[in-house]
């Protein structure tokens, strides 16, 4: 038996207003393509995601139509596509079906999902075509049991998970981070925590977080496999491998190869300008620093993400963003960017009094002093000033209400 085990597609991703919008979306489209064209090629007898197929829970009706286009070659082939919700599929009005839910009625996905028991455990219900419901599949003699995002008391279900599992050749799609392992800051358990689904599964089909890992138990047994997000989905995605596995069982060996698929490009770099005189120098050190960082050999427009430091002595303001994107589409044609602004200006309020402040460190006084006002929120002034500022760059990069509401549900948890 074999598979193609993969996560974290974000369907839906793009730069809202920005020029490059419909290009950016499709990007994510593309990448799910080719997974759907190699298992179609290599013949699979299934392709596992596991969690956030969709960016957001609220997707728009051209999403959904056209991830029905890039799941029907699989649905052609009589390949089995097996899901489970990540933190980014949920839909925040449980009143309302979910696109997932749609998906595996319509018989495009098998999307598994648990029933808990009265006193608290899990139980695994065999998946019914008909109603596009379940926990529970088995393909090719695996027993496959999905379970989606938790949240970050994940470590305390192991036990149940286990509980509820009495098969042989198992595998379970779960959307949970390992920490250690995964980049991500929210929805992780500790190793010595998920080290116990080793006992009960052959293979652990992780999600959640974009950078692939592997986890062993204490004795160096693989047995936890994450790919991580196929397509650079965040700025610093840059550093990680992008692709997903292809999984071969013989018996109860299941051996994992990493698949390389083929991300847009991506720069992250720092631009120091450090002791700038004027605006005119500065912009001269930004371009070449900026030529110096180019992506070569791929005709596709980069992603770039700069970031400005140094003590200059003009006002960072002068270094506006739009000067520094002309200046950038005169050297390269990106398909977006990000600019922040972390210069330092050197001024004189008084004899012998030199102080120094960045446009960040202004920001944060001026939350500081806001939030301590609130006598209900004293002493969480830095959890709260965080939020703001992600909130704030989420706005700016043009996320929709589901992403920002996304971003509340991750800090509360």
């Amino acid at each position: 038996m074999r598979f193609i085990h993969t996560s974290d597609i974000h369907l839906g991703k793009t730069y809202r207003n920005s020029q490059g919008e419909a290009e950016r979306y499709n990007d994510f489209f593309t990448c799910l393509d080719g997974i759907v064209a190699d298992a179609v090629k290599e013949q699979v007898d299934a392709v596992l995601i596991g969690g956030d197929l969709f960016h957001v829970g609220q997707i728009l009706p051209k999403t959904f139509a056209k991830t029905i286009a890039a799941l029907q070659p699989l649905k052609d082939a009589a390949i089995p596509c097996i899901a489970i919700e990540g933190n980014h599929d949920w839909i925040h009005r449980r009143d309302s079906i979910s696109w997932m839910e749609a998906l595996s009625q319509m018989g495009y996905i098998k999307l598994l999902r648990p029933s808990r028991t009265e006193d608290g455990g899990y139980r695994f219900d065999r998946f019914d075509e008909e109603t596009g419901r379940g926990g529970h599949i088995e393909i090719g003699g695996v027993n496959i049991y999905g379970l989606g995002y938790i949240g970050a008391q994940a470590g305390s279900h192991v036990a149940r998970i286990c509980d509820a599992v009495t098969s042989e050749r198992n595998l379970l799609l779960f959307h949970v981070g390992i920490w250690t392992f995964s980049p991500v800051e929210i929805g992780n358990m500790q190793p010595d925590e998920s080290h116990p689904l080793a006992e009960t599964f052959n293979y652990v089909a992780l999600g959640h977080g974009h950078k692939p890992y592997i986890v062993a138990t204490p004795e160096g047994n693989p047995y936890a496999y994450n790919p991580g997000a196929p397509e650079r989905v965040n700025f610093g995605e840059q550093k990680y491998a992008k692709g997903y596995y292809l999984v071969t069982v013989t018996d109860a060996d299941f051996s994992a190869e990493f698949k390389p698929t083929t991300p847009r490009p991506m720069v992250v770099a720092t631009v120091n300008l450090e002791g700038a005189g004027n605006v005119e120098e500065a912009l001269e050190r930004f371009t070449a620093k900026v030529r110096e960082n180019l992506p070569e050999g791929d005709a596709r427009r980069p992603l770039l993400e700069l970031k400005l430091v140094g003590k200059v002595a003009f006002h960072p303001f002068e270094l506006g963003r739009e000067r520094l994107r002309i200046a950038i589409h005169e050297i390269s044609d990106p398909l977006h960017v990000e600019i922040k602004n972390h210069l330092s200006m050197v001024s004189h309020s008084g004899a012998g009094d030199i102080s120094r402040k960045s446009l960040e460190e202004i920001e944060n006084e001026v939350l500081h002093d806001l939030i301590k006002t609130g006598s209900d929120y004293q002493g969480r002034e830095e959890e709260l000033i965080r939020l703001s500022i992600a909130l704030k760059n989420a706005v700016q990069k043009g996320v929709d209400g589901d992403e920002l509401l996304a971003i509340l549900d991750a800090r509360r948890d």
